[in-house]
């Protein structure tokens, strides 16, 4: 590869090479885009050269994918199923290599690479025996002799947008349902994952192309904004699914609603766990530090907040200050390693200007506080013991930092887990059912992920996955997540010889 290291020799296995064309359209392989160096964020090296999309390749894109779309949505949905099911197959036949990848490109640890690309194999299984259950309803007619039901049908094309941090766990949620929805599928990947862009994309247009299906059911495409707000402002698009910031979610909302398109947006999270004095402790400590430390906080659902009750506040403390020093940094690749790096060298100072600011306001460092020195991105994991009121815990600062508050009641708790911005995920440790059904219920957490007794992250994909307020509100993987990438008709049928009018209304 680049430098003809072993390490990268793998990457052959999956279809990548030192310089790769970025762009799948119209099932073919081309670039005209800007060439990219594609980096290590264990040492910055650069891994292989990929040439992104042009706006020319955008376009040529779009139309191979207006025709695919005609064909893609007249295949009965079991067999879009089988398809979707074929992806997987194909998808677990490389999974090693795959998750290898990732955590080469991301910077994750080694499991987690591949057990991200076990979530899109878990997506496509789920979607398979979707594809039997896009039901509609049939409703009673209050006219005689008159049927009514609800019949769904595909939007056509559904525009996917990911984010570095899970490169293609998010693609999975989207594109698996789409597809076996009867969409076809434009993703951009992260611009700086742009080696498991092509290599999921690789497997995904072989299965394509044995199936004798156009290839452009599936357009992926490597860039940066231009791509995006492409994306954004294509009204051949009637969904467009967001992953990333708040700020630039909202960009992509109102730019997509300006053309009464619908947007699916997975925005900022700012996650707090609860800890109740009847709490297991060691269950809970356990907990917190795979929430916080887990991708190096580079999750949407990393837990940021931990909120302790008083009672328990050191004992808590203690047992993850013990563990924080055991945490062994390095090579996400190798073995023991539990904090890989961060994913650009920019993240690793605004972790350091995000330090400063978090002392600025009165912020005592526990544990951790310092960028590791060396060529890689790597940080100290970091516990920081502050007031719930300072301005800094409202925000999102995307690193492994934990915000250690202090509470005397349930109450406090839950107002403390509802005072920012975001509402991604939260989670409680309790053994009182009381507690436990009122953190569920309507006077208690505010987020779309309410958990209880386990970690804010680590969501399995049966469940709907989103949040509320500056999260975004969008749901995708399980559930009826479905029903976003379908369009539903309420459908009237008579069929007798009358015309009984609704209401009881007589017209003439």
């Amino acid at each position: 590869m680049g430098s003809a290291s072993k390490e990268y020799e793998f990457l052959s296995e999956i279809g990548l090479s030192s310089h790769n064309l970025g762009n799948y359209v119209g099932g073919k392989w081309l670039g005209n885009g800007p060439v990219v160096s594609t980096l290590n964020p264990a040492n910055n090296q650069p891994i292989a050269q990929v040439v992104e999309a042009s706006l020319e390749d955008y376009e040529q894109g779009l139309k191979a994918c207006e025709e695919a779309a005609k064909v893609w949505m007249q295949v009965p949905a079991p067999k879009r199923g089988d398809i979707v099911r074929q992806i997987g197959d194909a998808l677990r036949s490389k999974l090693d290599f795959l998750g290898r990848l990732l955590s080469l490109e991301m910077g994750k640890i080694l499991a987690e690479g591949i057990g991200e690309v076990q979530e899109v194999i878990d997506m496509c299984d789920f979607a398979v025996g979707l594809s039997r259950q896009l039901n509609g309803s049939v409703i009673p007619s209050e006219r005689p002799n008159h049927m009514m039901l609800e019949m769904w049908n595909p939007l056509g094309i559904v525009g996917v947008i990911t984010a570095f941090n899970f490169p293609c766990a998010v693609l999975g949620w989207n594109a698996c349902i789409a597809l076996v929805c009867g969409n076809c599928v434009v993703w951009k990947g992260a611009p700086t994952t742009p080696l498991i862009t092509i290599a999921m994309t690789k497997l995904v247009a072989e299965v394509l192309e044995k199936n004798h299906l156009p290839g452009a059911i599936f357009t992926a495409m490597c860039g940066g904004a231009e791509i995006g707000e492409a994306i954004a402002k294509d009204t051949r698009i009637p969904l467009v699914s967001f992953t990333g910031s708040s700020k630039v979610g909202l960009t992509v909302q109102q730019t997509v609603s300006a053309r009464s398109g619908k947007t699916l947006l997975e925005l900022s999270g700012n996650n707090a766990i609860i800890v109740m004095d009847d709490a297991d402790i060691q269950l809970a400590a356990r907990s917190v530090l795979f929430a916080a430390v887990g991708t190096a906080g580079q999750r949407c659902t990393t837990c940021r907040r931990l909120l302790l009750h008083e009672s328990v506040y050191d004992k808590v403390l203690e047992q993850l200050l013990t563990s924080y020093k055991q945490v062994k940094i390095g090579d996400p690749l190798e073995k023991g390693t539990l904090l890989g790096p961060l994913h650009t060298p920019e993240s690793k100072k605004n972790f350091e200007k995000g330090i400063e600011v978090i002392k600025s306001q009165g912020g005592k460092v526990l544990t951790g506080g310092k960028a590791v020195e060396g060529e890689g991105n790597f940080v100290e994991p970091t516990i920081i013991e502050i007031s719930s009121d300072a301005a800094v815990v409202k925000e999102e600062l995307f690193a492994p930092v934990l915000y250690a508050l202090k509470f005397k009641s349930f109450k406090e708790a839950v107002a403390i887990n509802n005072s920012v911005p975001q509402g991604l995920s939260s989670s409680i440790f309790t053994r009182s059912p009381e507690n436990i059904f009122k953190w569920i219920g309507p006077m208690g957490s505010d987020c779309g992920i309410v958990n209880v007794n386990i970690p804010t992250n680590g969501a399995e994909i049966g469940g709907a996955f989103g949040g509320e307020k500056a999260t975004g509100g969008g749901r995708e993987a399980g559930s009826d997540s479905w029903k976003q990438y379908m369009r539903r008709s309420t459908c009237t049928i008579n069929y007798g010889n009358e015309l009984p009018l609704a209401q009881g209304i007589n017209f003439g």
